[in-house]
């Protein structure tokens, strides 16, 4: 299952550097990686794929596109913790961060 905070900060702060600004957050590029290495992916297939999510969840967020993930992903890291395939995984995508959890957690 994937879970989405509405309140979430998925549009990047201006930042007031000269040049063109960036249009998502940190956290929506983070998103997209966490989830081209949680399904093993392709990025495109992974922009596709969040923009499917997103719609599906009736939220209206421009999904960041493939040259812009694959820039600024050189200064993320994306950390998925080891567990078992014991049932079912939840993904949790709120204002302070990107959690995964089990079943019951």
């Amino acid at each position: 299952m994937v879970w989405f905070d509405p309140e979430m900060s998925w549009f990047a702060v201006p930042n007031g550097k000269p040049g063109h600004p960036e249009r998502s957050s940190a956290a929506a590029i983070q998103f997209c990686l966490s989830v081209e290495v949680l399904f093993g992916l392709p990025l495109r297939q992974t922009t596709g794929f969040v923009e499917s999510l997103l719609s599906l969840s009736g939220l209206d967020w421009p999904v960041p596109d493939y040259t812009t993930i694959c820039r600024r992903q050189k200064h993320l890291k994306v950390q998925i913790p080891y567990r078992a395939a014991s049932g079912p995984l939840h993904l949790l995508v709120d204002s302070t961060r990107i959690k995964f959890s089990g079943e019951g957690e």
